[in-house]
């Protein structure tokens, strides 16, 4: 296999709350373990790495002239709706290959009201919702209730409590205009699903790309009740249990995120979150086109554990999907992306 100059960029948050950022600013930035763990699968596969860092000091380096073959991407931004979408356009802009979506997918994907119309446009199943953009639009919300409020572009959960399930106009006002006042950003109201929570992982590009296995999160009662809260997410032992699930229900789940991803134009990997109404039909929820890979707690390596994937071999296939893209290794190394991938 010809040898890669990989860069890696990231945003870590021990950076963040050196800077005075707050813990749930922070959440769904990085740690040390994952630039760990990517650049020790990268150099396994007999590759160069670098380990550059967040945007700004991305953008210095490229103003120096440095350059790399590609770039593992898991910066996740701070601030604006395109945060995600920031670190890809650069590298556009100056024609270096990366892992994951283009600017357009996270983008669109961030703004979770925004991607379920175009998923709905494309014919798949979404829960009714709305966007609350200002506080007297809360009144104008016509859906059935129970209802769940969460922001409308926010990772990890953040937002996501015991109060996002609203059972009146009452609660509704509330917990809106707290979202609103936290986040300085909408929120979006959706019909609540009273049933089963699925997140299927994806890996793999276009035609290739294949679903790698359908998780159940199950909440004990010590959890907050019927909510993959933040709070139950971050501290989990005791609270959440995962299994992986084959019925029909996680079928048809499995085949509506696979749907999505590629009706978006999701590449190498993403997270599909699903949940199903009270007869087991599947819904789409949100799709995470940059999901977390920290290899000892994020969704998708939890994913992979419970699948039997290695955490290695996630990371290769994600490579391997991304290195169709870079013009060095497409004329010395034939893609076999969907190798182990079912």
């Amino acid at each position: 296999m010809h040898q890669l100059h990989i860069a890696l960029t990231y945003d870590l948050k021990a950076t963040y709350l050196e800077l005075g950022y707050s813990e749930d600013e922070c959440a769904e930035l990085d740690s040390p373990v994952t630039v760990d763990a990517l650049a020790g699968v990268a150099e396994s596969m007999g590759h160069r790495t670098t380990r550059v860092g967040h945007i700004k000091d991305l953008s210095a380096r490229l103003v120096a002239g440095e350059r790399w073959d590609l770039v593992i991407n898991i910066a996740e931004g701070m601030h604006g709706i395109g945060r995600e979408s920031q670190v890809p356009a650069l590298l556009d802009a100056y024609q270096i290959p990366y892992t994951f979506s283009d600017p357009l997918v996270c983008a669109l994907t961030l703004h979770k009201a925004m991607c379920k119309r175009v998923v709905r446009d494309m014919g798949i199943n979404t829960a009714g919702f709305a966007l609350v953009e200002r506080e007297s639009e809360i009144g104008a919300v016509r859906l059935a209730y129970p209802l769940f409020a969460k922001p409308v572009a926010e990772g990890s959960s953040k937002g996501v409590t015991g109060r996002s399930r609203i059972e009146s106009a009452s609660d509704l006002r509330a917990t809106c205009q707290d979202l609103l006042e936290r986040y300085k950003q909408p929120v979006l109201v959706e019909e609540y699903l009273p049933g089963r929570e699925f997140t299927v992982g994806i890996v793999g590009t276009g035609e290739r790309a294949r679903t790698i296995g359908c998780m159940e999160v199950h909440l004990s009662e010590r959890a907050e009740p019927g909510v993959y809260s933040s709070a139950n997410k971050s501290d989990w032992i005791g609270k959440v249990s995962y299994s992986i699930a084959t019925d029909v229900e996680a079928i048809a789940s499995s085949e509506l995120a696979l749907s999505a991803y590629r009706g978006l134009g999701c590449r190498d990997v993403s997270r599909v979150d699903v949940r199903t109404d009270r007869n087991g039909n599947p819904a789409f929820i949100e799709i995470n086109p940059l999901p977390g890979l920290n290899p000892e707690w994020s969704d998708l390596p939890f994913l992979c554990r419970y699948a039997g994937i290695a955490y290695d071999d996630l990371i290769r296939w994600i490579l391997e999907s991304a290195m169709e893209r870079v013009p060095a290794a497409q004329a010395l190394w034939p893609p076999h992306s969907s190798s182990g991938v079912r």
